[in-house]
């Protein structure tokens, strides 16, 4: 962990903060206090952010064990603009919807990879040895694990 510097894991997790009070703000009164008992693809969203909030307080504890999150977090917010809002701001125009989500999801395009510790990243999730597949007396070190 001392490869990141203080500063870096102070804005991991500030941006865990923000997403967490955020979501707090958006997504808990309506899960909490439904509109309506009607189940749609409205419930899972909000289902899902919920968790995506209480996920990022646990970034505040561990912003380093909760990077995947952010890079979910960044891997949604560019699948959406590139696979919804572009096509639809290049065709017919962006509602007011779609504008404002458009926006807000950009915010998000800009901070989080300016934010994340992408030599750790590397290091750590792409470079890294893979967990074994079948059970070979795995020690759950990055070192190779040993056939038993």
């Amino acid at each position: 962990m001392s490869e990141i510097s203080t500063l870096r894991l102070y804005l991991l997790r500030s941006l865990y903060l923000f997403i967490a009070v955020g979501l707090s703000i958006y997504v808990w009164p309506a899960i909490l206090s439904p509109s309506s008992k009607v189940v749609d693809s409205h419930t899972v969203v909000q289902a899902m952010l919920g968790t995506l909030s209480l996920l990022s307080l646990l970034g505040l504890r561990y912003p380093l064990k909760m990077l995947p999150l952010l890079i979910f977090e960044l891997g949604w917010k560019i699948f959406w603009i590139v696979a919804f809002a572009l096509p639809m701001w290049l065709g017919p125009g962006l509602n007011e919807y779609a504008r404002d989500t458009l926006l807000e999801t950009a915010v998000g395009v800009v901070l989080i990879p300016l934010i994340l510790p992408w030599g750790f990243i590397f290091r750590n999730y792409v470079r890294a040895p893979s967990t074994p597949w079948f059970k070979t007396g795995y020690s759950g070190t990055t070192d190779h694990p040993q056939s038993v």
